[in-house]
C-alpha cells in the first residue's frame, strides 16, 4: 500500500534507471518503485545520451 501512496517523481525515476544500469537495485524495489513512465522514457534518453559522450571521451583520450 505504501507504493500507492507515493507520487513518482523524476529524481527517484533517475535513480531507479541509474541503479538499474549497473545492476544494484533489487527486484522487489523495481517492483514497489512508482515509475511515469514519461519521466522513464526521459531518463532513459538522457543515460543513453551521457553514455555515449562518456564512450566517445574515452575514446578521444586513448586516441590522443
Amino acid at each position: 500500500m505504501e507504493a500507492a501512496a507515493r507520487k513518482p517523481t523524476f529524481i527517484g525515476t533517475l535513480k531507479t534507471v541509474l541503479a538499474g544500469a549497473i545492476g544494484v537495485r533489487r527486484r522487489s524495489d523495481h517492483e514497489r518503485a512508482p515509475l511515469n513512465p514519461v519521466h522513464l522514457a526521459v531518463a532513459a534518453v538522457l543515460f543513453v545520451v551521457l553514455f555515449i559522450f562518456t564512450l566517445l571521451t574515452v575514446v578521444r583520450i586513448v586516441l590522443s
